[in-house]
C-alpha cells in the first residue's frame, strides 16, 4: 500500500523529544518491512511558530515568514531521517519533481514544505494525489476531527466519519475563529476532495494507532465522499 503521513505537531513540541521521535520511526520502519511505501511530511511544530513569530516582530513579510517556516519543517524531515537511518532517503525532496525522483529508491521519504503560502497539510495532500496514494494519515494530537476545537470546547463532539463536505465546513468555521484549530486547512481539503484520496485524521501520541489504521482499525475520523 502507498501511504501519506503528516507527521504533526505533536511529533515535533518546544522541547524536542527524541525517544518520541524514534518511537514514530520505528512504527515506519514496520510498515516498511510489512511491504508498504511511504512518504512522510514533517510539520513545523511549535519551534516553527516560534521562529515564524520573530521574524514577523523583525519586520520581515509574510511570504519571508513561510519561508522561515518551511526550512523549520525540513529540520525536522531531516531529524526524522536521522532516526530512521537506511530506512529513509537521506534527502529532503524542495520540489515535486524531487519527490517523485525519490520514490524511486523504495526507501521511505521525508519532506518538509514546499513553498511559501502552502501549509504541510496542503503539502501531504498534493504528496498523496501525485503518489497515488492508497490513504493519507493525518497524525496529529488529537483523536479525530470534532465539532469543534476540542482544547477549548469540552462538548465538543468527535465524529468516527465526516463527509468532505463537512470537513471543509468545520475547517472554514474554526479558520474563522481568532485561534481556531488547524487540523486541516481549506487548500488540503480540496485537495483530498477532488482526488477522493482516503483519508483518516487521527492521535498519534499512540504511534500504534497508525498501524491500526492501515490494518483496517476503526481508530481516529474516516473522510467519506
Amino acid at each position: 500500500m502507498r501511504l501519506v503521513i503528516k507527521a504533526g505537531g505533536c511529533l515535533f513540541p518546544s522541547g524536542l523529544d527524541t525517544d518520541r521521535i524514534r518511537e514514530f520511526a520505528s512504527v515506519l520502519k514496520r510498515l516498511r518491512r510489512d511491504g508498504h511505501s511511504l512518504i512522510i511530511v514533517a510539520g513545523g511544530g511549535a519551534g516553527s511558530r516560534t521562529y515564524i513569530k520573530a521574524a514577523r516582530e523583525l519586520g520581515c513579510g509574510e511570504s519571508f515568514c513561510d519561508e522561515v517556516g518551511i526550512q523549520f519543517t525540513r529540520l525536522n524531515a531531516l531529524l526524522l531521517i536521522s532516526a530512521l537511518g537506511e530506512d529513509a532517503y537521506p534527502v529532503v525532496p524542495e520540489s515535486v519533481k524531487e519527490l517523485k525522483d525519490y520514490c524511486q529508491s523504495g526507501r521511505i521519504v521525508v519532506m518538509g514544505g514546499l513553498q511559501p503560502g502552502q501549509s504541510t497539510n496542503a503539502v501531504a495532500a498534493v504528496a498523496a494525489e501525485v503518489y497515488g496514494a492508497h490513504m493519507l494519515i493525518n497524525a496529529t494530537d488529537v483523536d479525530g476531527v470534532y465539532t469543534s476545537d476540542p482544547k477549548t470546547h469540552p462538548d465538543a463532539e468527535r465524529l468516527t466519519e465526516v463527509s468532505v463536505k463537512r470537513l471543509l465546513e468545520i475547517v472554514v468555521e474554526e479558520e474563522a475563529s481568532a485561534g481556531g484549530y488547524k487540523l486541516l486547512d481549506p487548500p488540503s481539503v480540496k485537495i483530498i476532495a477532488r482526488s477522493r484520496i482516503p483519508t483518516i485524521i487521527l492521535n498519534a501520541e499512540d504511534s500504534e494507532n497508525i498501524i491500526r489504521a492501515v490494518e483496517g482499525d476503526r481508530v481516529g475520523t474516516r473522510v467519506t465522499f
